[in-house]
């Protein structure tokens, strides 16, 4: 009878250490896991923060180029980049300034395509 028990204790001490160990190992293999996820959710970031770092020098680049014209209002015109795709908004004082903006975006170097919003800026108090 002793030896039942002791028995009886040895195989659920044995049971409890083998279960002990087997939810350490799964720990350690997610934790791994884990780790390589947050690592690549770090460098998804990196890539994030280099986009929009691009973004902003290629608006900057953009603004430039329409500047030196100074028969086109920059301050009028938003640009709003998206990997080299961009977006001109906003409003222009003459009609023909509106495809002479577009051409000057084209010819900055990293523009891949151009999408025109320009409106022509109706005076104050017309309709």
């Amino acid at each position: 009878m002793k030896t039942g028990r002791a028995l009886k204790i040895a195989v659920g001490i044995l049971v409890g250490s083998t279960s002990i160990h087997v939810r350490a190992q799964a720990s350690e293999s997610e934790a791994r896991s884990a780790s390589k996820g947050t690592v690549a959710e770090a460098s998804g970031d990196m890539g994030a923060k280099s986009n929009r770092k691009d973004n902003f020098a290629l608006r900057r680049k953009v603004y430039a180029a329409i500047a030196k014209h100074k028969e086109i209002n920059a301050g009028d015109i938003s640009v709003v980049v998206k990997g080299g795709s961009l977006t001109l908004d906003g409003t222009v004082a003459d009609a023909s300034q509106i495809g002479e903006a577009t051409e000057i975006t084209k010819s900055v170097p990293g523009v891949t395509s151009v999408t025109n919003r320009l409106t022509v800026k109706k005076p104050f108090g017309s309709q």
